[in-house]
């Protein structure tokens, strides 16, 4: 059984659930919601479309929900399986009752059987929900796909099947064997800040070598702290971590504590292990005295830290000086990482000075040419794939104040809630992703969660099957979505807030950044998932599609235009043409 709905599963489904068993455009509304299902049809209507109607609905959920169609404990779900089974004759409803009882009830009238089933749990792929599907004639695969359990005591387990690691090429194994020369040295002479280009893979290197250096460690209640840039790029790191661990294949599980976005870590939980952190709740968290960051600083095996340049801030002052106070004057291994060129070159020297760390870059065959463009050689090589950037002008001006910021600077959430409602951005969005050759595959970021719903939810009511992901998304769900997206059964895959390393779709074809940010960093992540070049499994081009033009702030462009002149991008284009190579 498919992990994603076939045309024809989706079809059979559809027509079953109009044709046969007569589910009302009533029924199937309440899947969206009012507001939702009246902005669909304000937006189809623009485009010429009309209102959505029975099967068209019909189609673009069961696209939406996937295999988890009947799945959940909404209302409106056990509304829909209360409608199918009052469609059974009664002799069916009895059957399907007497192979499915409700425990500790004696429910013998047939009327009392439907809310009783109907409200019975769905648990996915499970007994019940394979009967319920095959009663009513529906492909199995929307009885749902089983999602392994994390932690269980069951007398069953689920394995999640191993995922493998590509080996680090020539140039990285050098950086990761300078890093460990590095960190054997006595105290204070374990200090590092470690260049590479963005798509370089300079987390992978950094993670590969601290996890190696640390394993022995961690035992002992050591703590790997590695600071990121904001919680997106902090959970990216988690996943990173999780990934080389497994891969290592370390007889010992490791502990990994989230220290940002506000979440709160207990001392008594505190065994050792990888701590994942803000800058802006470490800094924070000193002037609370919290009891969870002494313990972290006073057993600091090595610290990371990724956009290095940042670390010159009073944030990482008050960082260090509190390190001080806790681990003594020599502190622990200490590691930057930063990209190269353009990043505020002079603040990464000034850490190397501050700290008297070794500057490590990668050793390469042409070391002169490298010096001279790093990206440029990166690109030339083989490493990283040549941007092909457009900029789509719809004429809207809007310029981002103080007050729609976030504590890092970025575009608050708010800000993205109103963008994301904007009709004629959204118009032009749709307008545009409808022009792409069918059989492409999209990766779409989105402002928000609800604003990736909609957008997915429009290309599925136009034929073009998309769906979306988030940081809410259960892994293995993400992962079926990601696989089929791969294989080429979405077209759309449309994502907010999830930028892990396993996200890679190497052979994308068009990139479309809907969501705008400050963040440099941020933005290089989101378009890097298309940045990979073909040495590294990926393409010799990316094409690149940004609807932030006309977003600024004090007058100025946002990241994007950081991105243009670092990555020294040779053409831009700035009409509406879909851009084909």
């Amino acid at each position: 059984m498919n992990a994603f709905p076939s045309d024809l599963e989706i079809e059979q489904i559809v027509e079953l659930l109009i044709d046969t068993y007569n589910v009302t455009l009533t029924t199937l509304t309440k899947f969206l919601g009012k507001e939702k299902y009246k902005q669909l049809n304000h937006m189809l209507t623009a485009f010429g479309d009309g209102t959505v109607y029975g099967n068209q609905l019909a189609r673009m959920i069961v696209i939406e929900k996937g295999p988890y169609f009947f799945a959940g404990s909404n209302k409106e779900v056990r509304d829909l399986r209360a409608h199918l089974l009052r469609q059974l004759a009664e002799d069916k409803l009895i059957e399907l009752y007497e192979r499915n009882p409700i425990t500790g009830r004696n429910i013998r009238s047939s009327s009392y059987m439907i809310n009783a089933l109907a409200e019975k749990k769905w648990v996915v792929g499970g007994k019940w929900a394979r009967d319920f599907v095959k009663t009513f004639g529906f492909p199995l695969v929307f009885s749902g796909i089983a999602l392994p359990k994390d932690h269980s005591t069951d007398p069953f387990q689920d394995i999640e099947p191993r995922k493998k690691v590509p080996p680090l090429v020539e140039y990285q194994m050098g950086l990761k064997q300078r890093m460990l020369e590095v960190l054997n040295q006595d105290q204070d002479k374990t200090r590092c800040v470690v260049t590479l280009p963005t798509g370089g893979g300079k987390t992978r290197v950094a993670v590969e070598s601290f996890i190696d250096w640390l394993q022995p460690r961690f035992a002992e209640g050591k703590y790997m702290l590695w600071i990121a840039q904001g919680e997106e790029l902090c959970e990216q790191a988690i996943s990173c971590k999780t990934d080389m661990w497994q891969e290592r294949e370390f007889p010992e599980s490791l502990r990994v504590y989230r220290y940002f976005g506000g979440k709160t870590v207990k001392v008594e939980d505190m065994i050792g292990g990888a701590v994942i952190a803000s800058i802006q709740q470490l800094y924070s968290r000193i002037q609370s005295d919290d009891e969870a960051l002494d313990e972290i600083l006073k057993n600091c095996g090595a610290m990371i830290i990724d956009e290095a340049h940042h670390a010159t801030t009073k944030s990482y002052n008050a960082l260090f000086d509190k390190a001080r106070q806790l681990a003594g004057e020599d502190l622990f291994p200490i590691c930057g990482l930063t990209a190269t060129p353009g990043r505020s070159n002079g603040e990464t020297m000034k850490l190397v000075d501050q700290f008297e760390a070794y500057l490590i870059h990668p050793k390469l065959p042409d070391m002169v040419r490298y010096k001279v463009n790093p990206l440029l050689y990166f690109r030339e090589e083989g490493f990283l794939a040549e941007p092909i950037f457009m900029l789509h002008d719809n004429g809207l001006e809007m310029e981002v104040t103080d007050d729609m910021l976030n504590e890092e600077d970025d575009l608050s959430p708010e800000f993205l809630r109103q963008l994301a409602a904007n009709h004629e951005r959204n118009f032009d969005i749709i307008e545009y992703m409808q022009r792409i050759p069918e059989g492409s595959s999209t990766l779409v970021y989105s402002c928000t969660v609800e604003h990736g719903e909609f957008l997915a939810m429009m290309m599925n009511s136009m034929g073009r099957k998309s769906a979306v992901i988030s940081a809410e998304t259960p892994k293995p769900i993400r992962r079926m979505y990601i696989s089929a997206f791969k294989q080429g059964e979405i077209e759309f895959l449309f994502n907010y807030g999830v930028l892990t390393t396993g996200f890679d779709a190497p052979k994308t074809d068009h990139i479309i950044i809907c969501r705008p940010t400050t963040s440099i960093v941020l933005y290089e992540q989101m378009v890097g998932r298309g940045l990979r070049g073909e040495k590294f499994g990926g393409t010799k081009y990316c094409k690149i599609v940004d609807f932030s033009k006309n977003i600024k702030r004090h007058g100025q462009p946002l990241a994007y235009a950081r991105f243009l002149a670092e990555w020294q991008v040779r053409e831009v284009k700035e009409d509406s043409e879909v851009i084909v190579l």
